[in-house]
């Protein structure tokens, strides 16, 4: 709070939750109730969302826990130290829900309270909140360190008003926008698993058994002019384990340079790095690891541009199955069953165990290629939304810094409120 000291913007000021003209810091104890209530322990909330009401109580029969209770013009947080949940009293909270005491309220009936839960929200407010939290077993925040807390606060009404409307509007977005993420993700492992078992018929169309012809297999009903095969099978795969670099652990501490090394817990990392563009599958040997991915170039294992150990199995494609038919298809299948015990309880995907892994194959490339262009397409409309999310989560964190400092009036920016 050093720079917004040296710093007051006019028409502002510096103050703290000590400051009893504008705030009261709401203590335990609530009132008799009839019936039941939902219980909101911190649990319950995630960020500014609601997630689920721990139980419904009776004042009666109720945790010791459950003993604060939301008031109007009230705005409530986790006093956990490094622990970011947030919930504004609504009437729903009001006159339904009990908190838990590791919660603490903060009213005033002169600040906005969407301001008050953007001040709540802010990195500067949490920063100072986890500095003074104390504690042996759980650090936390208490009311008399609460009370120290500094933020800047706009005198007029009007402006903590402004800035609160274009904020909650930016959070309204991501909120809307993780909403359908949640939603998409659920349509997409649905389709992709038909896509996956029931291919696409000469017309684009995902095949069903009313109008097409399917048969048994030992991995469920599979189409006709599709196969049932193992990875070991002829012209199924190459693998290409000489291709494997083992590399000492006193090497690997030493290694330098932009080529990294992959052994089998590091192919976990390469999940949110690479797309998949490429020619090679890699599947890690460690059961506890297992994972893979396909890299991006066609020479990047032969290149030197990266080091894999031999705890690690590297597989491409052939003209009957195509690298990216098996990256997509184990992606979306739990071969733990196929891992084989070797030593004292571990589990491995030996070479043996990888070439018995069970693979559905449609007989025509074209059909292939055709599938994996649907999951790609459906793939790249989920990344859009998640960039969509961080540009906006981006946008979000930028607005906080420049309005709640005061750095930015929101008379200069009143069209970011469209966002």
């Amino acid at each position: 709070m050093e720079e917004n000291q040296k710093h007051i913007p006019e028409g502002w000021k510096l103050t703290s939750f000590d400051n009893k003209d504008f705030f009261r810091i709401i203590g335990s104890g609530i009132k008799h109730f009839k019936g039941e209530k939902e219980y909101y322990s911190t649990s319950s909330i995630d960020g500014n969302r609601i997630l689920f009401a721990e139980q419904l109580i009776t004042y009666k029969n109720r945790p010791s826990r459950a003993n604060m209770q939301p008031i109007e013009n009230s705005v409530w947080f986790a006093k956990m130290k490094n622990t970011f949940k947030i919930l504004k009293a609504t009437k729903r909270e009001i006159e339904e829900v009990i908190l838990s005491t590791g919660f603490s309220g903060i009213e005033s009936t002169i600040v906005d309270c969407d301001y008050l839960m953007q001040i709540l929200s802010s990195a500067e407010f949490n920063s100072q909140k986890n500095l003074l939290a104390e504690g042996s077993t759980q650090e936390a925040v208490n009311n008399t360190k609460i009370k120290e807390i500094k933020f800047l606060l706009p005198e007029k009404p009007k402006e903590q008003t402004q800035i609160a409307t274009i904020l909650t509007k930016v959070d309204e977005a991501i909120t809307q926008t993780e909403q359908l993420i949640a939603k998409y993700t659920r349509i997409k492992t649905g389709l992709i698993q038909d896509l996956l078992t029931k291919g696409i018929d000469e017309n684009g169309n995902i095949r069903s058994e009313e109008n097409h012809e399917f048969k048994d297999s030992p991995l469920g009903r599979i189409p006709k002019e599709w196969e049932y095969k193992t990875l070991g099978d002829n012209n199924i795969i190459e693998l290409h384990n000489n291709k494997r670099k083992p590399i000492s652990s006193k090497d690997r501490a030493n290694m330098i340079g932009d080529y990294p090394y992959y052994g089998a817990t590091g192919i976990i990392d390469m999940l949110n790095v690479f797309r998949v563009d490429g020619e090679f599958v890699l599947f890690g040997e460690d059961g506890d690891h297992f994972l893979k991915w396909v890299y991006q170039e066609q020479t990047i294992l032969t290149n030197g541009k990266f080091n894999v150990s031999n705890h690690a199995h590297i597989v491409k494609g052939t003209s009957k199955c195509s690298t990216k038919w098996i990256h997509y298809f184990f992606c979306h299948r739990d071969i733990t069953f196929y891992l084989t015990r070797q030593g004292a309880g571990r589990f491995k995907l030996n070479k043996a165990s990888l070439l018995s892994l069970p693979i559905l194959l449609p007989k025509s490339k074209n059909e292939q290629n055709a599938i994996i262009d649907r999951i790609e397409k459906v793939n790249e409309y989920s990344d859009n939304l998640n960039l969509r999310l961080i540009k906006l989560q981006s946008l979000k964190t930028g607005l906080m810094q420049d309005l709640l400092s005061g750095k930015v009036r929101v008379q200069l920016i009143k069209e970011t409120a469209n966002v």
